[in-house]
């Protein structure tokens, strides 16, 4: 069947099969506009030793001029209604920040509960830096008035937030805080070992933005103004950024070595070879593990991994899937989030050529790694990314296996353009093998228009592997203009033939074309209740390569809207149309015949203004499904308790019922999660789930104390009930599994 698909495209490859020479055609010769910099600020040293104690008014801040914030959000331009200065300094060590953010009325002041509590109810600090001055990326530090941590970074200049935006980076960094009767203080230092930079002979150039935000007033200030039409994730672009200047002062190379040790119990009753009962089993746990972090150059990190863990990661969120496609789920493992942009090579929606869930985890079980390394950082222009991890066998479904990937990206034409290379496998120890490639190039062509072209293949073990074909490759081009005030739009083609297949990756489809677009038209009334809203329509098409039919489309028109005080919604009217080739079963009690169906449904959203003690976000769906009908409500509040205590609660509802067939399915998702914080040191976090469709209920513990970045101590509990213990013979016991765990890390730096 290879060689007949291959001949049925033969006149489209004439054109195609030089798609890589083309776009990298394209990256060179097309011209564009490169934004103006702006004056760069030339960070100076203090007279005197900085006291690092959150108080400002030492004589080392006092010769130091503070940077002029302007109001970003709602009255976009105008002057702050609370005084702010913001000041910036360095030694041979550190860059340091401090902050005196006046208050008129300091009790209505949100803090901080824990590390890296990244939320909208909060007072903030915040430093971007743009560390390689390359308008593409940033990494961004944030405290409020207690003293709390949060670290995050940025890619591709912000183009889609969720896909760009790494709220699982850390790094090593320290912040002090001051509370008083007219505000509060905070004086930040950042190590420049924490941060990866290109050193030149007139000093090193970043890009720097600040951001003050006062959750109770819903105001932002910021430094530089970022375009308004960018509205607010706008601040946190590498391009928006002013950039400054440190002389006298060089990347440095320390080592960090962090050991584990891990030990515990884990508790379960197992259903015995005969399936007359369940066999409760104790089974002492203990691990020990290294991790190991170095410069080996001036701008290129490595870190090495021995027996890597991830105890005390948080189980992912339950949910109900009535679409004929599998899920996705974020990576939340630490180990694989510093520069987690630099290895990918993302299409469309979730589409990716390389996904790291796709290492240590089965089935949604847990696969032996026995290690690894990684290199990341950037080699003069080039942008790289290096990683190799070996994982164990898993019981007799998998042999051990070897995942490799790497990626190089670098800057082209302008300071927003971009063209790079991927290289991914996957092998295991019998020789079977998984590998792909990929270009890609991103080129702002002029204002705000775009053009993105990607290219990627794939060849495994039992396949033809032509790699003169298209049935092994996936080709992705999109033109969009990027704004978020006035016109915007995007137009855009993808096509999979029906041998692509990436081995590390996420793939939603398979052999298909797929043509999509989304206009939109947006406006900003600063004077206005209504701050923001704005029209969208938006459609797509998937085709079947091989058969020649349309299998999916979509058309959607919608209004979306933020107020002045922070609430933000959506209402959307769907028109959907699925062509199923064979019968469609997401549930056991919910099945769709094959055939051709047109439904219409409404969705969409309403959340309560964010800087409140209470909290409300809301989502609906009402509708046609299928030849049924379906509905879902999810309801999320969250409620901060003495500013230490926080619970956030989730109840989800979804029914679908065909009432030809007599089907009606129901499912209840209950989650609760909360969150008690003592100090900055010492925090608490429960969660739990219920599904109804499952009738089980996992749980989840921790204790962290943490009393410096590197070094923490982890108690974990786990177990898991079941519901419903009588719908099966032997009746199931009412816990399936537990487990309590003790994970210390510890780190030296040499």
């Amino acid at each position: 069947m290879g060689s007949v698909r291959t001949k049925s495209v033969r006149d489209i490859l004439s054109i195609l099969g030089s798609l890589p020479v083309i776009m990298m055609a394209l990256v060179f010769f097309i011209s564009a506009i490169s934004l103006h910099a702006q004056d760069r600020y030339m960070v100076k040293k203090p007279e005197s030793n900085i006291i690092f104690d959150g108080l400002c008014n030492e004589e080392a801040w006092e010769n130091i001029e503070p940077f002029d914030l302007i109001m970003f959000s709602p009255d976009y331009g105008s002057e702050p209604s609370e005084k702010t200065e913001i000041r910036i300094a360095y030694d041979e060590t550190y860059l340091y920040f401090s902050g005196v953010f006046h208050d008129s009325n300091p009790e209505k002041m949100k803090i901080q509960l824990k590390r890296d509590d990244w939320k909208y109810e909060c007072d903030w600090f915040i430093v971007i830096l743009d560390t390689y001055s390359d308008k593409e990326n940033t990494v961004v530090f944030a405290t409020s008035p207690s003293g709390g941590r949060t670290d995050v970074s940025f890619a591709k200049d912000v183009e889609v937030l969720m896909r760009d935006m790494n709220t699982n980076w850390n790094t090593y960094w320290d912040v002090k805080t001051n509370i008083n009767d007219n505000g509060w203080e905070a004086e930040m230092r950042i190590p420049f070992s924490s941060l990866r930079f290109n050193e030149t002979d007139e000093g090193v150039v970043m890009g720097l933005g600040l951001i003050r935000g006062l959750s109770y007033r819903n105001e932002v200030y910021s430094l530089p103004t970022a375009k308004r039409e960018h509205t607010f994730w706008g601040i946190y672009k590498a391009s928006q950024t002013r950039e400054i200047l440190i002389k006298g002062i060089s990347p440095r190379k320390p080592v960090y070595i962090t050991p584990y040790i891990l030990g515990g119990l884990k508790q379960q009753n197992i259903l015995n070879d005969e399936g007359t009962a369940y066999e409760h089993t104790n089974k002492p746990e203990w691990n020990i593990g290294l991790d190991t972090k170095m410069r080996v150059a001036d701008n290129l990190t490595l870190d090495l991994s021995l027996n890597t863990d991830f105890a005390q990661v948080e189980d992912d969120n339950q949910r109900v899937n009535l679409t004929r496609f599998p899920l996705f789920f974020e990576e939340k493992r630490q180990f694989f989030q510093e520069r987690r942009t630099n290895f990918e090579f993302n299409f469309n929606n979730y589409n990716r050529l390389f996904h790291t869930r796709e290492i240590g985890l089965y089935g949604g079980q847990p696969v032996t790694v026995y290690g690894g390394a990684r290199l990341v950082g950037r080699i003069k222009s080039w942008d790289l990314g290096l990683l190799s991890m070996q994982t164990a066998p898993f019981e007799d479904e998998l042999l051990s296996e070897n995942f490799t990937v790497m990626r190089m990206q670098r800057d082209v034409i302008n300071e927003q353009s971009t063209a790079g290379a991927i290289f991914a496998s996957r092998t295991d120890l019998d020789g079977n093998y998984n590998v792909s490639y990929g270009l890609d190039a991103s080129v702002h062509l002029f204002g705000n228009e775009y053009l993105k072209a990607m290219w990627a293949q794939t060849f495994e073990t039992g396949e033809e592997n032509q790699a003169l074909s298209l049935d092994p490759a996936r080709i992705f081009f999109q033109w969009e203009r990027r704004t978020s005030e006035g016109l915007a739009y995007n137009f855009n083609f993808n096509m999979a033939g029906p041998d692509y297949n990436p081995g590390i990756g996420f793939e939603s489809r398979t052999d298909y074309s797929r043509y999509g677009t989304r206009i939109s038209y947006d406006w900003i009334n600063s004077d206005s209740w209504l701050y923001t809203h704005g029209f969208y329509l938006s459609g797509y098409l998937y085709s079947d390569n091989t058969n020649k039919i349309t299998e999916t489309s979509s058309l959607v028109f919608g209004w979306s809207f933020e107020s002045r005080d922070g609430m933000s919604g959506r209402l959307s009217a769907n028109h959907s149309y699925e062509n199923l080739v064979y019968d469609f079963n997401p549930y056991p009690d919910l099945s769709v015949p094959q055939g051709k169906y047109n439904f219409l449904f409404l969705d969409g959203y309403l959340y309560s203004p964010r800087g409140r003690a209470f909290v409300l976000q809301s989502s609906f769906s009402a509708g046609q499904w299928y030849d049924g009908y379906s509905g879902s409500i999810t309801l999320t509040p969250s409620v901060i308790i003495k500013q230490r205590l926080q619970f956030t609660g989730t109840y989800s509802y979804s029914r679908a019922w065909v009432d030809e067939r007599g089907q009606d399915f129901n499912s209840h998702l209950f989650s609760l999660r909360g969150q008690l914080v003592l100090n900055t040191k010492l925090s608490l976090s429960a969660f739990i789930q219920y599904s109804s469709v499952s009738k089980f209920i996992p749980s989840n513990i921790r204790l962290r104390y943490n009393p410096r970045e590197g070094n923490d101590l982890y108690i974990i509990y786990d177990e898991g009930f079941n519901t419903d213990r009588y719908r099966e013979i032997p009746v199931m016991p009412v816990s399936r599994i537990r487990t309590i765990m003790l994970k210390y890390t510890y780190t030296f730096i040499l």
